[in-house]
């Protein structure tokens, strides 16, 4: 019997041999120049002194030369650190902890849904069964107006849940941050489905009474993934606006968006948005480099409304009983998956290896010119992030992000604690994910942070953060009495 070929994928070590070539190709530049400056310095040493100053005699620098080519490098210096982009800086935020008194167990949820929608049980069982495999904990809080039997979705009601929420996480941060309301020169203020007249970014400068020329700004109707859209557009702002502070408030209202119809498709969001929100200060000031958290380094915005069915897919309208809700299309997840798709080619560029590049550029030829069921290569983010931050949409987001990023569970351990312990606060996920993260006492300088958020439209937002400093653990925050809890296990089911 002929001996047995040896097992290669036990007797070598393949991840070693991945790490080597990841350390080859990441460093191929220095790997190239060390040789190169290693002979040249040999050279240098074996002419001698008496050679070197011999070929520096020989050379005749001309007076008007030497004074034009001192004017060009000082002219090409100028033009590049002119037109080189601010620099803009994550001070701090804060995340709104809604007080105790607005807790909705699930025993409470189906009680109220059982006294709500008693004339269809049926929409009752539905909703049960999203509840159990949610992934939401027991915590989760709902406003005020929606614990009333029925609910009372008033303006009033609305405007007040507005101001619990946005003055709260407002106040938190000026106590942080130690920010005077005077000094803010850039409001941005994003809510989707709550845009009342005057506007929730006047309601905020009537309050803390800010400056008449502030540059306030506030946006509506574009999902869970306006809260990057904000911090994008505060970063296009500070590069025109020299030494100047942004604050960004993202937080959607409940409130007047509570559905009492019997739509299935209509019933899914009130069993997974909760109230949150969260206020984030900007500032591209050089005095803030020290103090800030966080340093801006990529925001990638896709938009993928052209296509039919991912411009529905997410969609306010009214039942056929007139009740208005937000219809979420069966095929989210698939829509969801292709903007994802379309976000990553373009971030990946920027913040992947060379030896994940180059690797997904071989598998690209070699799938158009030799076989095109070969299996396209996913890049490893783990190399380019240190933290990743998925939007808190639901347990179904989370997996599918996990699956198709292969990430691992701590990967993903700041989404799901936070969905378990927040519930789906849309555009203000993204910083309770953050804080949790810093809670834990993970966020090291020169640390990576994605952040990835899924909106109607259909969109795909995601930002790049840069951890400016090691952060100590915070002693306030909405995490600070139960971070010693989590993370926790969350079942795939849980029985009701």
């Amino acid at each position: 019997m002929p001996p047995m070929l040896p097992d290669f994928s036990n007797s070598i070590k393949l991840k070693y041999v991945k790490l080597g070539y990841q350390y080859l190709v990441n460093n191929i530049i220095i790997l190239t120049l060390v040789p190169v400056m290693l002979g040249i310095l040999l050279e240098v040493l074996r002419l001698g002194p008496e050679e070197l100053l011999g070929i520096w005699r020989s050379l005749h620098f001309d007076f008007v030369q030497v004074l034009c080519s001192a004017f060009l490098v000082t002219f090409i210096a100028t033009v590049y650190f002119m037109s080189k982009p601010r620099t803009i800086f994550l001070v701090d935020y804060a995340c709104y902890k809604p007080p105790v008194t607005c807790r909705v167990p699930f025993s409470t949820f189906m009680e109220h849904s059982r006294l709500i929608l008693k004339d269809n049980p049926k929409s009752v069982e539905f909703q049960m069964r999203i509840l159990e495999r949610s992934g939401l904990g027991e915590e989760t809080c709902l406003p005020p107006a929606i614990h009333y039997i029925p609910p009372k979705p008033t303006m009033e009601e609305a405007r007040g849940e507005a101001e619990l929420v946005i003055f709260s996480a407002m106040d938190s941060l000026f106590r942080k941050t130690g920010l005077k309301p005077r000094d803010i020169d850039i409001l941005i203020v994003n809510c989707s489905l709550f845009s009342p007249t005057p506007s929730l970014s006047a309601m905020v400068v009537n309050k803390y009474k800010l400056r008449s020329n502030i540059k306030s700004f506030n946006l509506s109707g574009m999902g869970c993934s306006a809260g990057l859209i904000s911090i994008d557009l505060a970063r296009d702002l500070l590069q025109i606006h020299p030494n100047s502070n942004a604050v960004v408030v993202s937080t959607e209202i409940i409130t007047p968006n509570y559905y009492q119809g019997n739509e299935r498709a209509m019933l899914l969001p009130n069993c997974l948005f909760r109230m949150g929100g969260a206020a984030i200060l900007l500032s591209n000031r050089r005095s803030d480099r020290r103090r800030a958290k966080y340093r801006l380094v990529h925001v990638v915005r896709t938009h993928k409304g052209s296509d039919d069915k991912a411009y529905r897919c997410v969609y306010e309208e009214e039942d056929r009983n007139g009740k208005v809700g937000i219809n979420l299309s069966k095929d989210l997840m698939a829509i969801a998956g292709e903007a994802l798709k379309s976000n990553i080619t373009t971030m990946g560029p920027l913040v992947l290896p060379a030896s994940e590049q180059l690797l997904f550029l071989m598998t690209l030829i070699g799938r158009k010119i030799f076989n095109p069921k070969w299996k396209p290569y996913i890049p490893d983010f783990k190399l380019a992030f240190e933290h990743f931050c998925i939007h808190a949409g639901g347990r179904a987001v989370i997996d599918e992000l996990q699956k198709n990023l292969q990430l691992s569970s701590e990967h993903v351990e700041a989404s799901r604690m936070t969905l378990h312990r927040f519930g789906n606060t849309s555009s203000s996920s993204l910083w309770y994910e953050m804080s949790y993260i810093e809670s834990k006492g993970r966020m090291r300088r020169g640390d990576r942070v994605w952040q990835i958020a899924f909106g109607s439209g259909f969109k795909c937002n995601s930002a790049v953060w840069k951890c400016n400093r090691s952060i100590k653990t915070p002693v306030d925050g909405p995490w600070d009495d139960c971070i010693d809890r989590y993370p926790v296990h969350i079942p795939e089911v849980v029985r009701l």
